[in-house]
């Protein structure tokens, strides 16, 4: 049965795909700036890979972050990150290797520092990470995004056409570039939580381009008239209610956590920022336009035909 195109769009009729070739050409500049980026500067490592001395001290009250902060970049550890553990009362400090001290001496030098801006300061256990262990998590951290990915890329190949399937792989490994050259190129601390964030960016890109095309598949086989662009930018007006809505309420909850969440989550929330804006702009314009460039077409969706045997003698 034909079903009339204007029939199908219900809310609006934007004409996204007429810009598709102009949105891959900006997103591929955008990604060999983010590449270069990650080759000639790289990531800026925080302790979790780089290793460095972890101290835990006690106050007698409550303590604002900001003083210690103050405190330690005077003495020289302006590098140094301070987080509350547990209570207002417990500072956790992480400070990078320093050339020529240890552990003990570096530990030993911060709690005098804090003891000068306050009395009563209890050192509570001090742990130094070598870099032996951050090389480890640097390989292990690198081989989990890597088999997220291959694990993607298996799942959309046995799901959808290969043109949509390399699509939406296309589009998963757009939004990685561009996370992480951001975080690169403006020297943003990367450590566990924002290599937590960058698998979850994965997850959820990939979900919002099936989405996407899982309905430009289904629109394929129902609608009758209209060109392969036309059927796609259908398909993308009506899938685009529920691509906004994820987005914003994703958004306001992430957008919460990098306000009021802290220093120990906030590059996580901004990692998640980042990915859900990149993730909801490439499952449009990355994952359809990239299929639509390699030229998919009805013929190419519909079920095949099983071929009738004359089993007659």
């Amino acid at each position: 049965m034909d079903i009339p195109m204007r029939s199908i769009i219900k809310d609006t009729e934007y004409d996204f795909l007429s810009k598709g070739r102009q949105a891959l050409i900006g997103s591929g500049i955008v990604c060999v700036i983010a590449l270069l980026s990650l080759v000639f500067l790289g990531l800026n490592l925080g302790l979790d890979f780089t290793g460095g001395t972890l101290i835990e001290v006690s106050y007698p009250e409550a303590v604002e972050l900001a003083e210690v902060r103050e405190a330690l970049a005077e003495a020289g550890y302006g590098d140094a990150v301070a987080q509350h553990f547990g209570t207002s009362s417990d500072v956790l400090i992480r400070v990078a290797p320093r050339e020529g001290l240890n552990s003990a001496a570096i530990s030993s030098d911060i709690l005098r520092v804090l003891e000068a801006q306050q009395s009563g300061v209890e050192m509570r256990r001090v742990e130094f990470v070598g870099p032996q262990v951050g090389d480890e998590l640097v390989e292990d951290g690198g081989l989990a995004m890597l088999y997220a990915l291959i694990g993607i890329m298996l799942y959309v190949t046995l799901r959808f056409e290969w043109r949509l399937a390399l699509g939406t792989i296309v589009a998963t490994i757009h939004d990685v570039i561009i996370t992480l050259g951001i975080f690169s190129l403006f020297r943003v601390e990367f450590d566990l939580t924002v290599l937590a964030a960058v698998l979850a960016v994965i997850g959820y890109s990939v979900n919002d381009s099936v989405v996407v095309l899982d309905r430009i598949r289904e629109n394929f086989r129902r609608i009758r008239r209209g060109n392969a662009l036309k059927i796609m930018n259908v398909s993308i007006n009506q899938t685009l209610s529920r691509t906004l809505m994820t987005s914003l309420t994703t958004l306001l909850a992430v957008i919460v956590l990098f306000l009021l969440g802290g220093p120990a989550i906030r590059n996580f929330s901004l990692a998640l920022i980042i990915g859900v804006l990149v993730g909801t702009y490439s499952s449009v314009y990355i994952a359809s336009a990239t299929a639509l460039e390699l030229g998919v077409s009805r013929e190419d969706l519909l079920p095949k035909a099983k071929e009738e045997v004359d089993e007659r003698p």
